[in-house]
Parts: C-alpha cells; structure tokens; sequence
C-alpha cells in the first residue's frame, strides 16, 4: 500500500487544526444586570442580540460601556429569565430547609399525640379490667384515710372509663 503524498498530509492536518478550533466555540455577552459571561454554551434565548459580545462564526463586538445605575426603582430592568444566582438559590434553600424543619417538627409532635394517646388508651383498659373484676379497690381520702369504692362510685368510674375508651376507637 503506498503512503500519501506529503500536500495530502498537509491538507489532512490543516483540516484537523480547522476543526479543532471550532470545537473550542466560546461565547461572551452581557446579561441584564451588566455582568458579563464567558461560555461554551449560548447565551439564553432571553438575551437581546446586541448584548452579545462573541458568537463562534461571529467576529467579535466591541465592549459596550457598562450600563449607568438608574436613577429610581421604578426605572431599573426587571430581571431577565435565566440562571438563577447563588443567592437566589441560597434564599430558595433556606425557605426549603425552615418549611421541611416545620413539617419535621409537625410530624413529632402528632407522634408524641399517638404515642401519648396509646398510652391513656392502655391506662383506661387496665382500669376498665380492674373496676369489672369485682376486687375492692382501696381509695385514700385528703386526710390519708383509706376508704373502699362503692358500687356507685364504682359504675361512675366505669362510665368514665368506657368513655375514654370510646374516643380510643376513633
């Protein structure tokens, strides 16, 4: 097989070095807020066409004078739709993290509310099991005395009992 020719190597490496260059395109403009950008990928759509410095394929524009601070709110350029900067996205994630700390926090004190309600719901059962089992149950009055549970006060607790019972269901 015979080797090429050494103006074919030449043209074969000239087309190499022309494709190379156009694999590194790089871009400039300037975005709403007169900063200005360098990268390999376009500007957004959002950007007017003379805010774009460099374009590959495109010679490159002067740079503009940087735009003067106005003079009142109401005549400042409302933000172009683009990149979000760092402290967008700091704020965005700060409200995140206090919205899920909030849900976390919800979330605990419902499990503390079953939690306890699990419990009160075991203390009725225990009670409702002690005053239907007919054993006399002791009860201390202001003074230390011990006295025993009526039949009355016993059906009373039992009611009560049987109610809070009753909310335990729902």
């Amino acid at each position: 097989m015979p080797f090429p020719s050494s103006p074919l190597r030449l043209l074969a490496a000239c087309a190499l070095l022309l494709g190379s260059n156009l694999a590194h395109a790089q871009y400039s403009w300037i975005d709403a807020n007169g900063v200005r950008h360098f990268s390999d990928r376009p500007p957004p759509p959002s950007t007017p066409p003379h805010k774009i410095l460099k374009a590959p394929g495109r010679a490159a524009a002067a740079v503009p004078p940087a735009p003067a601070e106005p003079a009142s709110p109401a005549e400042a350029p409302t933000p172009a739709k683009g990149p979000k900067t760092l402290a967008q996205r700091e704020e965005e994630f700060l409200a995140r993290s206090k919205l899920r700390e909030e849900q976390e926090k919800k979330d605990a004190a419902a499990a503390q509310r079953r939690r306890d309600l699990a419990e009160h719901c075991q203390d009725a059962r225990q009670m409702r099991a002690q005053v239907e089992s007919g054993v006399r149950i002791a009860k201390f009055d202001a003074k230390g005395e011990r006295s025993f549970m009526t039949d009355e006060e016993r059906a009373a607790q039992l009611a009560r009992v049987n109610k809070a019972l009753a909310q335990c269901r729902q």
